[in-house]
């Protein structure tokens, strides 16, 4: 099976957010060269983290291979993008074709998590209630689709929450989301499909997070691979080798996760109320790495490596002293909130030093006051937020800390649906990077599989770029734990 891209398992990221599930398949080994993101700040934190180049330039400078709006990739749009990424050396169907199931491009994957606030429980508290069939970003999943049917990937993945399962298109009404999610992506030619609902926890990270995962692989790739077994089961996506098995027992626990960077001089300012006048914050660490994944996630790749040792986003909230108190008392008491406290907001909770069970409870959200650190009466940083979903230290964040919740949850029941996406809803939205790492070191491995020696050709970009360059994502977080596989 010849294969003339020299691009190194490319891969398409829409509805991409901040860059964990890119940056997860870029530690795998897969290449983007096409990103599509709405929100700004987003877009911003994703292409500040990109230095490789495609078709000899910096990626991240190449407007014409970053697109805001999905709802824009058709038509004219949709062709100019296939021109792009043609002109890259990708093989790409001809419009006439691009329904044609023996149709065979070379684009290794197309990966995107279409935005879920809506089919989360919370998230759709957080909108007022209005129906979900009236969210604009509910029908997203169906231009995914028609973009997958034009470029015809060998692989595509779709991610979203547990929700969608079982959630309905209207408050009233009997009708299911997920059949009709389930029947477009299987309705498209040429492809067997299917999902799992997986909990991250399995997969080396120190959340529960339970995620679907829809995947779709091309009935060539199929038909040339070892590694999938269709008669396993009509759906379930590990059983039939589309998606890897997880281990409950790889996940590290919190303070293996977050102790270098506890500050002792912190938890004393919050007890005296002494803080600077601009930001309060820690900027060197203040501990040495004590276990291995601190260790990685402190190192820098070669393009990146004038972040090594730096540490940035880890300010603190500036707590009032009744707050203060709440927490010193939770931390004291085994999580529990003080009588005088307690309100009907969503209730925060300790983290653990360790998983009692062996296996992480927790699943980072949007909201940083979720969750009070384990050892000082205070809310995590952004720094600390995006270790937990395993993004490493030198990745930056754009825009804002946090914001307002109007402002971040927008009010859909007067047609606003524009949303605030700071540096912590930013985190919390975005893929864990080590569930994506996992999920697409399966993919490569599928592909490599199937495609025998034309894959091997590939490990050479063919456009002036070095092995460094190349390995710029790579020794990601598989492995790195404990020497975890």
């Amino acid at each position: 099976m010849k294969n003339t891209s020299q691009i190194p398992f490319a891969m398409v990221d829409l509805f991409a957010g901040c860059g964990g599930l890119s940056l997860g398949m870029e530690n795998a080994g897969f290449t983007p060269v096409f990103v599509n993101e709405l929100n700004p700040d987003a877009m911003a934190t994703y292409l500040a983290n990109r230095h490789h180049q495609v078709g000899g330039k910096p990626f991240a400078d190449q407007d014409h291979l970053h697109c805001n709006d999905a709802n824009e990739l058709q038509g004219p749009r949709l062709e100019k993008m296939v021109a792009d990424l043609s002109a890259l050396g990708l093989t790409l169907p001809d419009l006439a074709e691009a329904e044609s199931a023996s149709n065979k491009g070379n684009l290794d994957l197309l990966a995107g998590g279409p935005p879920c606030q809506g089919y989360s429980g919370i998230g759709h508290r957080r909108s007022y209630a209005v129906d979900k069939k009236d969210l604009p970003s509910n029908q997203l999943f169906g231009r995914m689709t028609k973009i997958i049917r034009r470029l015809r990937p060998r692989v595509f993945l779709f991610e979203n929450v547990r929700g969608i399962l079982t959630s309905k298109w209207t408050r009233d009404g009997n009708d299911m989301i997920w059949p009709d999610v389930w029947g477009e992506f299987c309705k498209i030619p040429g492809y067997h499909v299917r999902y799992t609902l997986v909990k991250a926890s399995d997969y080396g990270v120190p959340q529960n997070r339970p995620r679907v995962l829809l995947v779709g692989i091309r009935e060539d790739i199929v038909k040339a691979s070892s590694v999938v077994d269709l008669s396993a089961d009509d759906e379930d996506a590990v059983k039939c080798g589309f998606l890897p098995k997880g281990d409950p027992s790889e996940a590290p626990g919190i303070e293996e996760l977050l102790g270098d960077l506890v500050d002792p001089a912190i938890k004393l300012a919050l007890a005296k109320q002494d803080f600077p006048k601009g930001k309060f914050e820690t900027r060197k660490y203040p501990r040495a790495p004590h276990s291995q994944i601190q260790e990685k996630l402190r190192a820098a790749p070669p393009a990146h490596e004038e972040r090594s040792g730096q540490l940035t986003d880890h300010e603190y909230s500036k707590h009032a002293k009744r707050i203060v108190d709440k927490f010193s008392y939770m931390i004291k008491n085994g999580g529990e909130i003080p009588e005088e406290a307690r309100t009907k907001k969503f209730a925060q909770k300790v983290l653990p030093k360790t998983w009692g069970n062996g296996r992480p409870t927790i699943t980072a959200t949007s909201m940083p006051d979720d969750y009070v650190h384990y050892s000082q009466p205070r809310i995590l940083t952004v720094r600390e937020w995006a270790r937990l979903q395993l993004f490493p230290d030198w990745y930056r964040f754009m825009g804002k800390r946090t914001t307002g919740g109007i402002r971040r949850a927008g009010n859909p029941r007067e047609g606003i649906f524009d949303r605030e996406v700071p540096k912590y809803t930013q985190i919390g939205n975005a893929v864990p990077v080590g569930l994506a790492e996992r999920v697409g070191a399966h993919f490569k491995h599928l592909l490599e599989d199937a495609l025998g020696d034309a894959s091997k050709g590939r490990l050479s970009r063919g456009d002036g770029a070095g092995d460094a360059d190349q390995a710029l994502y790579r020794g990601g977080l598989v492995g790195a734990n404990t020497d975890r596989s």
